[in-house]
């Protein structure tokens, strides 16, 4: 008998089934895909072809005789498609069953009780291999993007001296200027002397060129000083 398939044979397997297995199987493997273990139906009547079980570190594999052994259809399923893994022990035999994330729920009954434990017991291992990596993935992806809070930097205040910078928007500009320009305890224009007169008068100049009065406010004030001097 061949090597290869001595370890599956320790409990109660039929030979004959294990052996057509693995010769199947040697071309259905994936890369890096090791069988883990292999169950066979025991039916209390006699059956050439029974149905088989086999698990692998990827999937578990489903293999079904047909047209008397000369064939059998494979169906598969990834470790991270199936939801949860069950073993119901009956008189004569048991019955393993698996459901997955679609709702489906698949089993394959008469299977040796010591076979069915070993099933189930292989499949949380790989159930937990597939839990563990997912929490770990998922770990590294929030470590990944968790972002540093950006330190806000404080911006020294400059003082504003002048007055233009901060001098509200007003509907007669005449006022501000005056407001702004002329001191609390400034004389009235006609008791000022010339040179004073003289110099109020150049004063408005400057904020005709700077653009703080209209031409027309300082017309006005140059009238009213020009009569007074």
């Amino acid at each position: 008998m061949k090597d290869q398939i001595k370890k599956f044979l320790n409990e109660e397997q039929d030979p004959k089934a294990i052996e057509k297995i693995t010769s199947k199987l040697n071309d259905l493997l994936m890369k890096n895909e090791e069988i883990g273990y292999i169950g066979v139906q025991k039916k209390p009547a006699l059956t050439v072809f029974p149905d088989s079980i086999v698990l692998t570190n990827k999937r578990i594999i489903i293999c079904q005789p047909k047209n008397l052994g000369l064939s059998m259809d494979f169906i598969d399923y990834t470790w991270d498609q199936i939801e949860g893994t069950f073993v119901k022990e009956n008189i004569l035999g048991s019955e393993f069953s698996f459901s997955t994330k679609t709702d489906m729920t698949v089993s394959i009954d008469y299977i040796p009780k010591i076979q069915a434990r070993k099933i189930f017991t292989y499949a949380k291992e790989q159930l937990d291999i597939i839990k563990n990596g997912a929490a770990h993935n998922t770990a590294v992806v929030a470590e990944e993007i968790t972002e540093v809070p950006e330190e806000i930097e404080e911006m020294e205040t400059e003082e504003v001296t002048h007055y233009a910078e901060i001098m509200p928007a007003v509907s007669n500009p005449v006022e501000t200027v005056q407001e702004n320009h002329t001191p609390a305890t400034e004389k009235p224009s006609s008791e000022l002397t010339q040179d004073e007169l003289f110099a109020k008068l150049q004063n408005y100049k400057k904020l005709l060129d700077n653009g703080l009065i209209l031409q027309g406010e300082y017309d006005a004030f140059k009238k009213e000083i020009l009569s007074l001097m």
